[in-house]
Order: C-alpha cells, then structure tokens, then sequence
C-alpha cells in the first residue's frame, strides 16, 4: 500500500480526508431540524403567548332581519 498524501490517510482501503480540529462542534443538519421540530411541537401542544392574548371574534349576525316562514 502506498503513503497516503498529505493531510489525507488511509481508511480500510480507501483514501479519507484528516478530520479538521474543531469540525465537530459545528451542529448538524439533523440537529437543526430536531431543533425545529421541537418548536414546532411545543407550539402545537402549548400554544404561543401570542395566539392567547387575542381577543375571540363576535358572533356573526344574520343580514336578513326577518326569519323564513313557510
């Protein structure tokens, strides 16, 4: 087997590049949607404070002032 090139080694075979130092810290992409699901899901389940505070529509009158008799 032949010397990998710099900055790369060999992995069961196959060239793979050397993990750069601090690259693990960066948040993933699943991480992220797990993050938003969250939100979403405790947005669902508890409601935002927002959604509370509005005050409930009145009720709808009828247009006609007389009701239908047959």
């Amino acid at each position: 087997m032949s010397k990998a090139p710099n900055g790369f080694h060999y992995v069961r075979g196959h060239i793979r590049r050397n993990p750069k130092p601090g690259s693990g810290k960066r948040m993933s992409g699943w991480m992220i949607a797990g993050i938003a699901a969250g939100i979403w899901l405790w947005g669902q389940v508890f409601g935002f404070s927002e959604a509370s505070s509005t005050t409930p529509p009145a009720q709808p009158q009828s247009a006609v002032s007389t009701p239908a008799t047959r």
